[in-house]
């Protein structure tokens, strides 16, 4: 059956090695007969969580900017997959203040269930991911019905195009096949 994918792509930086991960996942998950949207956020614009809470009334966040048109296609989706560059051991600040910024999702009939991440760092350490994982898992725990279906974590890569040959992106596009 076929599914709705949507794919994030967090990175501030255009055509970076996260991003190459995101095609790769969108490729395979669009192989597989899901209907699939990616979205870029280093050509959006999405201001800071203000804590007002009234999307906990409204569904739909105060701020009018492309956090709220973002957060409406995740609500949406089957499947939503996250693309971040690590910095600092963590995801990257876009992916932070969207994830903030989906707070209008806590109390809806969101339809996504499996979320998955796809990280790049120039750090080859297989634990450099593990804050990002933590961050994301701490997203989802509030999402009942939705869970983390999968990680793909590219390391020792920096510079743009730098990721090209990378395993990864072989691992990414298998798991967007068993979206």
């Amino acid at each position: 059956m076929s599914k709705t994918v949507l794919v994030l792509s967090t990175s501030p930086r255009k055509g970076g090695n996260s991003d190459a991960l995101a095609g790769a996942f969108v490729r395979g998950a669009q192989e597989a007969g899901n209907q699939v949207e990616k979205i870029t956020l280093y050509d959006k614009t999405i201001g800071f969580c203000k804590g007002c809470l009234s999307c906990q009334n409204t569904q739909r966040c105060i701020i009018r900017d492309d956090a709220d048109a973002i957060t409406q296609k995740m609500l949406t989706a089957d499947v939503i997959a996250f693309a971040t560059p690590i910095y600092y051991y963590g995801m990257c600040g876009q992916m932070k203040t969207l994830l903030d910024r989906a707070n209008p999702l806590f109390p809806a009939d969101y339809q996504f269930r499996d979320i998955y991440l796809l990280a790049a760092a120039a750090e080859a350490d297989e634990h450099t991911v593990d804050g990002a994982v933590t961050g994301l898992q701490g997203w989802i725990d509030c999402f009942e019905k939705s869970r983390l279906a999968g990680t793909v974590f590219a390391g020792g890569v920096t510079a743009v195009g730098e990721i090209q040959g990378h395993p990864a992106l072989q691992r990414a596009f298998d798991l967007g096949k068993t979206v």
